[in-house]
């Protein structure tokens, strides 16, 4: 990492000069501030390393402590920018992920210097024939983010006026507590009634005003959100307070209430003992048993030798009813090879 933190100009490092920023341009090389101010004085000159060709306004800061990475998120936006195709411009998924495919080999090409020039021939070869495509899915792509945008913004707007609606609403609480605590010493000072029965009064007041509170804070926080429209159509966000966005619902029949069958398991083979016969003849001597985690999962010894007993007696034999016509077929078999053999 010390190479990646050291300028390859004036060999300054980060160690040295902790105030030292770090550049990067399109070839992906990393210079000190100081040394593209003083390379690229006149505005544009050759990098130190590889001699490409570059512009002082091009140079921006170092992100990331290896350059190869920043020059790799700059080939990246600067390929999506004109790749930018979706999947609904093709005819088929397969033809979509064989363009992503291209999209990355470029993008790969670019990055490790291979074959740049063949490369930059297919992208401006791209570039005029999807003309039309790049530029409209560019002005869709911008749309969608200003819409979504407007919509994160009318959210923290409606976030920032409920917040000072139950501050407003807290404030207002504190204010109808000290009046009712001010009041109820007012009228054990000067009231001639008794005590106890203002003391009740005053708490049930308490109690109604603590109920009412609430839904007057819900009530004023109920804001209208600014709707928003995607390019398909769709709305986003509340309607308003008078207009209803949902659909009503729909009224649902009287159906029967639900009774519980026992299920029917068809083994094609003799039926299973039950868990009690089991039990009986002492089945689950033979079966390990159970630990406490597995117990605390539901599993217990009947389950498993019920179990093991039903896969060993499915299928033993099939039912008369659909197999009658292979039964008829082994049964003449069997009669020719018995012919056979007192023949011989």
């Amino acid at each position: 990492m010390d190479d990646y933190q050291t300028c390859p100009k004036c060999k300054t490092t980060k160690y040295r000069n902790p105030a030292m920023i770090l550049m990067v341009n399109a070839c992906g090389h990393a210079l000190c501030e100081s040394c593209v101010e003083l390379l690229f004085a006149k505005g544009s000159g050759a990098c130190p390393e590889c001699k490409c060709p570059l512009r002082r306004n091009n140079f921006r800061i170092q992100l990331f402590e290896d350059p190869a990475v920043d020059k790799e998120v700059d080939i990246r936006k600067r390929i999506l920018k004109e790749f930018n195709k979706r999947q609904e411009d093709f005819p088929t998924l397969r033809e979509y992920n064989d363009y992503l495919e291209e999209v990355e080999t470029i993008i790969f090409n670019l990055v490790f210097d291979i074959d740049p020039t063949n490369t930059n021939k297919m992208i401006d070869n791209y570039k005029k024939e999807n003309k039309d495509i790049t530029q409209k899915n560019r002005n869709r792509q911008s749309q969608e983010e200003m819409e979504l945008e407007e919509l994160l913004e009318a959210e923290k707007n409606q976030q920032c006026e409920k917040a000072n609606l139950y501050v407003n609403a807290e404030l207002e609480e504190k204010k109808q507590k000290h009046k009712a605590r001010e009041k109820l010493i007012d009228e054990l000072m000067f009231s001639d009634a008794d005590a106890k029965s203002i003391v009740a009064s005053h708490v049930q007041a308490t109690a109604a005003l603590a109920k009412e509170q609430p839904k007057a804070a819900v009530q004023a926080g109920s804001g209208v959100v600014k709707s928003s429209k995607f390019s398909s159509g769709i709305q986003i966000g509340l309607r308003g307070q008078h207009t209803n966005s949902f659909l009503p619902i729909p009224k649902q029949e009287d159906l029967p209430l639900y009774r519980y069958t026992a299920p029917i398991f068809d083994y094609d083979g003799p039926p299973p003992p039950s868990i009690e016969m089991l039990g009986k003849l002492n089945y689950f001597a033979n079966i390990r048993a159970a630990n406490i985690t597995e117990r605390a999962g539901g599993y217990t010894e009947a389950m498993s030798c019920c179990r093991a007993l039903q896969e060993a007696m499915g299928g033993l034999f099939y039912s008369p009813q659909s197999t009658h016509k292979t039964a008829v077929l082994a049964t003449i078999s069997s009669t020719q090879d018995t012919d056979d053999m007192e023949t011989t």
